[in-house]
């Protein structure tokens, strides 16, 4: 097993927090929390690296909202500072543990997608009816509340494998332990 060392550099660099920025914002300029940051966007970005370099940073709470999609469901948003580290953190992660994900998972992925999951789901059904010549069936399921489900020590037990890079593993756990001490696991519906 292949082991990564000092990532750490490569996830805060101004360079990859202003293309984190850059991917970040493309599909949201129209928020409000996104155009604010954007007035100082220099000084926030420069504010953050300062931050990681300095191993000050802190992750802020979390905000919850309800969306209907169509059913019902309470989502929980980090600050924009946090997000552009998140996908800052993403964009070196994502070279690491990608190529080991199964082929036929399809959520939050690079060039897959639900379309691309609809799309497997069909033809999967056709080759296994025969073209509709035979029944087959498929289980749509879904695990409530599975993000506040994750075991943490799992996930970092699996981090710490792959990385060995102690300010990486460090900055993972503050991002990791967010989630929790924002109080979002303990919320109720």
């Amino acid at each position: 097993m292949k082991i990564y060392k000092d990532l750490y550099w490569s996830i805060i660099s101004p360079q990859s927090l202003f293309r984190a920025w850059e991917i970040f914002k493309s599909d949201k300029r129209n928020k409000p929390d996104v155009a604010e940051f954007e007035l100082n966007i220099e000084h926030n970005i420069f504010d953050l690296y300062r931050d990681l370099k300095n191993q000050t940073y802190r992750h802020g709470p979390y905000k919850g909202f309800w969306i209907h999609d169509p059913k019902i469901r309470r989502i929980h948003k980090a600050v924009v500072r946090d997000r552009v580290l998140h996908h800052a953190t993403f964009a070196v992660l994502n070279k690491i543990f990608e190529p080991t994900f199964i082929d036929d998972s399809y959520s939050c992925r690079i060039n897959k997608g639900t379309h691309k999951g609809v799309e497997k789901v069909a033809n999967m059904l056709r080759a296994e009816s025969k073209n509709n010549t035979r029944q087959c069936y498929a289980l749509k399921c879904d695990i409530r509340k599975f993000f506040d489900s994750v075991d943490h020590q799992v996930l970092k037990d699996i981090l710490n494998r792959k990385i060995k890079d102690q300010k990486t593993i460090s900055l993972l756990e503050e991002i990791i332990e967010s989630y929790e001490k924002s109080g979002t696991t303990r919320e109720r519906e």
